[in-house]
């Protein structure tokens, strides 16, 4: 059944792609975002575009009447710059604010959706070592565990609305496109490749495809509620991701990128990729969500084969 759904962050790596797969399946795609001149050229004449500066006017409250369901990707690149006391305001901000205005637009609303799926991460649970973590697990305590949890918190207070909310946890999306996948590659292709850090850390990874069709799952699956955490069941350390990487490319998978080495140049953010987590999908098989791609091999092999 066709709905209308509003979407921002769409010119992310998520939001691209689910952008497309909407439009694929015959939805009516309402995008918000300050880049309008990218979202069209994205998505030409495919989707209603509203410039939005995450703001509250009375145009975000008409934009959201009378929708299906919201989906809420926005957020400053957590990797893009160092964390200093300033960008790392500038990263809870561009989540908190947007959301709190999403939030009270839909107060104003005589037509309100019946879900707001809310983009979060795993970085929720911080350094978890060799604990299995599912969506019941605590919070950590580092800087990424305080910007996820004060995020959900925010987003959780549309449920005095009566509406649906989901947060989804996610993992590290691999992809040609974009992210770690894609920063990866030139390092294995030029004989340098190899793990992060000791490479002995849980990786919790997740192909696009599947990212993408857990965000639908979110808005068709009506027993889909709270926290979902987005990671493949197929669990592998960095070591393994990194070896399968390499034999797909036909490289060697030798040179460890030392720790103190990703500190030097990244800075605090390094802690965030260094992270070991062996994160389960628990509400995802509860639900009966059917994973793609729960093999590494098979993952890495569709991406880099057909440049997803």
């Amino acid at each position: 059944m066709k709905k209308k759904i509003v979407v921002t962050g769409a010119t992310g790596l998520i939001g691209k792609s689910l952008v497309k797969k909407l439009i694929e399946r015959n939805d009516s795609v309402v995008v918000l975002s300050k880049k309008t001149l990218q979202v069209k050229q994205l998505f030409a004449n495919s989707v209603e575009i509203i410039e939005w500066d995450y703001g509250f006017d009375d145009r975000l409250v008409k934009a959201l009447a009378g929708v299906d369901a919201v989906i809420h990707l926005a957020g400053a690149n957590i990797a893009s710059k160092r964390w200093n006391e300033s960008y790392k305001k500038t990263i809870i901000d561009s989540r908190t604010v947007p959301t709190r205005n999403l939030i009270k637009a839909m107060q104003q609303s005589n037509n309100i959706p019946s879900v707001f799926v809310c983009a979060s991460a795993v970085g929720f649970y911080g350094n978890t070592g060799e604990k299995s973590i599912a969506e019941n697990s605590p919070a950590g305590n580092d800087f990424l565990s305080q910007v996820c949890a004060v995020w959900e918190e925010e987003s959780s207070k549309v449920e005095q609305l009566g509406i649906r909310r989901v947060s989804v946890r996610t993992g590290i999306v691999l992809s040609t496109q974009d992210g770690a996948l894609k920063k990866l590659l030139l390092p294995f292709k030029l004989f340098a490749g190899g793990p992060l850090g000791n490479g002995k850390q849980w990786f919790p990874w997740i192909h696009i495809d599947d990212e993408v069709d857990i965000f639908l799952h979110a808005i068709d699956n009506n027993n889909l509620t709270g926290a979902v955490n987005a990671v493949s069941p197929g669990h592998l350390r960095m070591k393994e991701f990194a070896s399968i990487l390499g034999g797909i490319l036909k490289r060697p998978s030798l040179f460890c990128v030392p720790s103190f080495v990703l500190k030097i140049v990244l800075g605090e953010a390094a802690e965030s990729i260094l992270y070991s987590q062996k994160i389960k999908p628990e509400k995802l098989l509860n639900t009966r969500f059917k994973f793609k791609f729960s093999s590494p091999t098979e993952a890495l092999s569709d991406l880099i084969k057909n440049k997803k």
